[in-house]
């Protein structure tokens, strides 16, 4: 019988789904056997719409204490025939402990960040995450910057698999591919927008995305380069804000919520795409879209930050007004260095996709199976 995997989420998400749809085969061919477990988010998760289904996963009963700071879920009867055992690091899941620091027959794993990018990182939470961090014996990390994290825990960096996060981007490549000329010039049009460079924010309007910042860039940009427009797609509570700009200023235009074409229309429309604040997965639209980023070093990034390399496929400007608007416009004003970018845009593309991310996956599950235990200080 083949060997079994079992991966446990405390709750499934949409965009994770064709990931595990592709480690399932891609273990599979490696005569290994996925089991994937989840539950039920909390009531506020919930109310996101965001959750998904896979009709050959396992559905967890799921116990939330404490306002959702405590989350149980049985896991013994998944596990007793497993070889490996993979689990997120969340302080919240208490059934991690018993498996981490129990002498198991089988092995096992966390999969996560390292640490809460954007929580304090001296805060009792994230101290004692740090603290049971080591007792796994394999660490599946989201990105490159997750590894110098995990190595601070005192873990061997040999027993670190970097997954490069990513979602499925096979749609939205097939959507770019397919538009032409006239479609993308009837869209411009419906949306007002002239020709000239476009700078596009695409995402969700709240502060750690520093809308404020970027629409006073925007301005200053505007006033060094007289037909440069800006495309806000995407809502949120600072939505009253963006489209009090819009109106105050008729070079800026908010196109509202966008999915599917219309996304990929927005984005094939630009030539820039500004994001002062968080950057995340988002930076996987400017790749396949080939529209560079240009961000700030504003210490507010999630891992993905990673995949823009500066100067090459998109732009990190120090985190000042002054900074961030000079480069940008000496960027709009060098054609020959924007079309270097797009390019290096769609290398990235193809660099950083699910399928790349199951196989990094099954990768490490054999490594991990090949290997002896450790679980930090407790060796089997």
């Amino acid at each position: 019988m083949p060997q079994k995997i079992v991966i446990i989420q405390r709750r499934l998400t949409h965009y994770r789904v064709a990931l595990f749809e592709s480690l399932r085969n891609e273990l599979c061919g490696r005569g290994l056997e996925l089991v994937l477990a989840y539950g039920q988010g909390t009531a506020e998760e919930i109310r996101k719409n965001d959750s998904a289904d896979i009709t050959w996963a396992a559905q967890l009963p799921t116990k939330y204490f404490l306002g959702g700071r405590i989350c149980y879920q049985p896991l013994n009867d998944l596990c007793a025939d497993a070889a490996l055992l993979v689990v997120t690091q969340e302080n919240k899941l208490v059934c991690n402990l018993w498996h981490q620091f129990s002498k198991t027959p089988y092995k096992v794993a966390f999969w996560g960040h390292g640490a809460n990018l954007q929580g304090q990182q001296q805060s009792w939470r994230e101290r004692f995450k740090r603290l049971v961090a080591a007792k796994v014996d394999w660490w599946f990390g989201y990105t490159e910057l997750t590894r110098p994290r995990i190595k601070e825990f005192g873990f061997p960096d040999d027993r670190v698999t970097i997954l490069n996060n990513a979602v499925d981007t096979q749609e939205m490549r097939q959507h770019f591919d397919g538009i032409d000329t006239p479609e993308l010039q009837r869209w411009a049009n419906l949306h007002g927008l002239r020709d000239g460079p476009i700078g596009i924010f695409l995402g969700s309007f709240y502060s750690e995305k520093r809308i404020e910042f970027l629409l006073d860039a925007a301005r200053h940009i505007r006033h060094q380069v007289p037909d440069f427009q800006l495309l806000l797609v995407g809502a949120g509570p600072q939505k009253a804000m963006v489209e009090a700009f819009c109106k105050e200023n008729p070079w800026a235009h908010f196109a509202g919520m966008l999915k599917g074409r219309e996304k990929v229309l927005a984005l094939a429309s630009s030539t820039v795409m500004l994001n002062p604040g968080l950057v995340g997965l988002g930076i996987l639209d400017s790749f396949v879209c080939e529209v560079p980023m240009l961000t700030t070093d504003c210490g507010l990034h999630s891992p993905e930050i990673v995949y823009l390399e500066p100067g090459i496929n998109g732009l990190i400007t120090a985190n000042t007004m002054d900074d961030y608007v000079r480069e940008s416009v000496a960027l709009l004003h060098d054609s020959e260095r924007l079309s270097a970018m797009k390019l290096e845009c769609r290398r990235s593309a193809a660099e950083y996709t699910v399928e790349n991310m199951a196989r990094h996956f099954a990768d490490g599950v054999e490594q991990c199976l090949q290997s002896p235990g450790y679980r930090g200080a407790v060796r089997k």
